[in-house]
């Protein structure tokens, strides 16, 4: 009997433990290990782009990346998951850290852990399929264009005479004023790691693009002496290490004010996460227990705030990385934070000189590859009420904000529903 047509009398079970069943050889550990370290490399240079992109310095997201990653994979439903901070919330951490500031994050991402992994207990992991695929494929191309907007004044090195502005009409407005302050050399930094990353992945896709890429732009910046801003001197490099675990202070006024983020969170972690299972599932013809993803990804979350990193959830490129990287098991992930500790440990240093327009060339190639472009075509031309939904969406999402855009592409979708139904009805 196939895992897929199994009973799920086991949906409680980490996908980890089933390893004691099926038996684990040397083998099955080499191809774990080589697909871990394939996934770190990515890793490695994309969650220190998402926290600065976030708002908070990029040891932020590599705290992230390990303690919540490891707790993914380990305790997770998936057999493939890899848990990391995504770019699908660097808007929501943004705004939360700029209104709550970093205290206030993590305290919101630790509510958030708690919320999902009740969630995952009483078994509402079925409920979160339930959200509309236009709705989806809206938000996520509302959340690819706000992604790409934050970027553009590290990819063209601009200067603003005062803080950016978080909407986006009026943050494209500043930074349309701060035109004549663009840097070439920043410019050039960034449109040559897009470049980079594009034609490895046409031409020698299993190689690692991203960290190349970032690394290229380090070495050119370093040698030519660009003057460009870079992770040292914004941040001061990174620590050698992870911090003293503890909890976040917390307080009942605290608590309210976070209380809408740390719900925002837990929804679009909850959609994420699932939505990478599914994804690993139809690559490999495996199935993922929901609910056990979403006590894993809770747990993660609880575990990222407690170190001091930013909000985790299933990451659906570094997901399908580790599928095509041969991964065998839950063995890969846990495997991708090791190795990203051991980078940490050993190559803290080096991520000074990592120019910022390089991490945003990054951002900018994610952002792209987010917006589903086929997808939304389909929809737009051959479902009217579809459209309608994606359009909505959309809109809400980039000008109001992620719960906005949901909230009322679901309200669209089922108004819909209910329309065709009846009209039906009255044939």
């Amino acid at each position: 009997m196939t895992e897929a047509a199994q009973p799920r009398t086991d949906v409680y079970l980490p996908k980890l433990a089933t390893l004691l069943e099926e038996g684990y050889d040397l083998r099955r550990f080499k191809a774990d290990a080589i697909a871990g370290l394939t996934v770190a490399i990515v890793a490695l240079p994309l969650s220190m782009a998402i926290a600065i992109a976030s708002g908070v310095s990029p040891d932020r997201g590599l705290y992230a990346a390990i303690v919540g990653g490891f707790l993914v994979s380990a305790l997770g439903g998936s057999r493939f998951q890899i848990g990391g901070p995504a770019g699908a919330f660097i808007v929501l951490v943004a705004s939360t850290a700029a209104v709550h500031g970093v205290d206030g994050l993590i305290m919101a991402t630790f509510l958030s852990g708690l919320f999902v992994t009740l969630a995952g207990v009483f078994r509402l992991g079925g409920l979160i399929r339930l959200i509309p695929h236009p709705v989806t494929v809206g938000f996520t191309a509302g959340i690819a264009v706000v992604i790409f907007a934050s970027q553009l004044k590290d990819l063209f090195g601009l200067s603003l005479s005062g803080p950016e502005p978080g909407e986006l009409l009026p943050k494209l407005k500043a930074l349309a004023d701060a035109a004549p302050t663009m840097s070439w050399q920043a410019l050039a930094l960034s449109v040559s790691v897009i470049v980079v990353i594009q034609t490895i992945k046409r031409f020698k896709p299993t190689w690692p693009s991203l960290l190349i890429a970032v690394a290229g732009a380090a070495i050119v910046a370093t040698v030519f002496h660009l003057p460009v801003e870079t992770i040292g001197t914004r941040f001061g490099g990174i620590p050698h290490g992870l911090p003293a675990p503890h909890l976040p202070q917390i307080s009942w006024s605290k608590l309210i004010e976070v209380m809408p983020a740390a719900l925002a969170f837990t929804l679009l972690g909850g959609i994420e996460s699932l939505l990478s299972a599914v994804v690993a599932d139809g690559m490999t013809g495996r199935q993922h227990r929901s609910n056990m993803e979403l006590i894993a990804q809770g747990l993660g979350n609880v575990g990222s705030a407690v170190f001091g990193g930013i909000p985790v959830t299933g990451t659906i490129a570094r997901t399908a990385t580790n599928v095509r990287a041969g991964a065998t098991s839950p063995v890969s992930g846990i495997m991708h934070s090791a190795y990203l500790l051991v980078f940490m440990l050993l190559a803290a240093p080096l991520a000074a000189y990592v120019p910022l327009p390089a991490l945003a060339g990054l951002l900018a190639v994610v952002a792209w590859n987010m917006a589903e472009k086929a997808e939304i075509k389909r929809l737009l031309v051959e479902r009217k009420g579809a459209a309608a939904v994606l359009a909505a969406t959309f809109l809400l999402t980039i000008f109001h904000d992620l719960i906005a855009g949901i909230g009322t592409g679901c309200a669209i979708a089922m108004g819909l529903a209910v329309w065709s139904r009846w009209k039906a009805s009255r044939v």
